[in-house]
């Protein structure tokens, strides 16, 4: 008796599976870890493993809060004006058209942001034999991006001024007008080097903190100013073109370029002057084809018009 009751409460149990999986959809392999750079691109994957064409189907994907993320049927999507998608993944999200005959629904959320981190759905929710759900867990990661505006105490644009220059040298200062917490600044140049650098001043008001850097730069160069705040992943920079006429004469790759220049403007200047003198000389051709047309025409209308010439002719 005891072991019918058992094999009766089995029996409901595996029921009770088969209408929940038969009304939910199938689960398809453990939750997929996506990681992806804020700023960047993130791709969710799904796609069924039978490579079925799923473009007469209809996907939809929705986020942890079952906002409506991305939803495709039979080609009318949320990106060719199809209604009802979240405000905050609208413009953001992309299927793969091309690949949809190979049953890839996969996504793709461009820019990545901090707020897209979380747990996601993708459902087919009338396949045959019976519905097949995947899951996805993204995890976006902070990089350092300017963040001015958005975080308080993050720094703004640092300020580039010249102190001093002569024509081997010049002395730059960059000032940061306030920041919390206490940013770290460099001068770099034009390919990402760093530059000699003195921490000149630094002095605080309340929790934010003014800070003063000084290099000097001893060639022509493109330099920047670089404000990092690693504790809240914010970096901002300003930059400025510092033009030294001594380095001209002692940097090989300037002399090139110097020269490069010279026999460029060589070359014009050869050019406009063959130009002018073709001009020259055709116009004077003309001048005297037209002054040599007119005099035989007076000495043909003087002829014609004595007799007495003719006659001696």
């Amino acid at each position: 008796m005891f072991s019918r009751r058992v094999s009766l409460l089995v029996l409901l149990s595996m029921y009770v599976f088969l209408l929940a999986e038969r009304v939910t959809g199938q689960e398809h392999g453990p939750r997929v870890k996506v990681f992806a750079a804020e700023g960047g691109d993130a791709v969710l994957p799904c796609s069924l493993s039978t490579k079925q064409n799923i473009q007469p189907e209809l996907f939809d994907w929705k986020d942890y809060a079952q906002k409506e993320v991305f939803m495709y049927d039979a080609g009318v999507h949320y990106n060719n004006g199809r209604p009802g998608q979240d405000e905050h993944f609208r413009g953001r999200v992309f299927h793969f058209e091309e690949d949809l005959k190979y049953g890839n629904a996969s996504i793709i959320i461009r820019p990545a942001k901090i707020t897209d981190s979380g747990n996601y759905t993708c459902i087919f929710p009338h396949l045959q034999p019976s519905a097949q759900k995947f899951h996805v867990e993204l995890v976006v990661d902070r990089t350092l991006k300017d963040r001015s505006g958005e975080i308080s105490g993050a720094s703004p644009k640092p300020y580039i001024s010249i102190l001093n220059e002569t024509k081997d040298w010049s002395r730059l200062q960059c000032e940061v007008p306030g920041a919390s917490p206490k940013p770290n600044v460099e001068w770099k140049d034009s390919a990402g080097n760093l530059l000699p650098a003195e921490e000149l001043q630094v002095s605080s008001r309340g929790d934010h903190h003014y800070v003063t850097v000084l290099t000097t730069v001893t060639k022509t160069d493109r330099v920047r100013c670089v404000v990092t705040q690693e504790e809240i992943l914010h970096q901002t920079e300003a930059e400025t073109f510092v033009f030294i006429s001594g380095s001209l004469c002692e940097d090989p790759s300037n002399k090139v370029d110097i020269v490069g220049w010279l026999l460029i403007g060589g070359v014009l200047g050869a050019a406009i002057l063959v130009v002018v003198l073709f001009v020259l000389v055709a116009t004077k051709f003309i001048t005297i084809r037209r002054n040599k047309g007119s005099g035989q025409q007076r000495e043909d209308s003087a002829s014609s018009k004595d007799p007495v010439k003719l006659q001696i002719l």
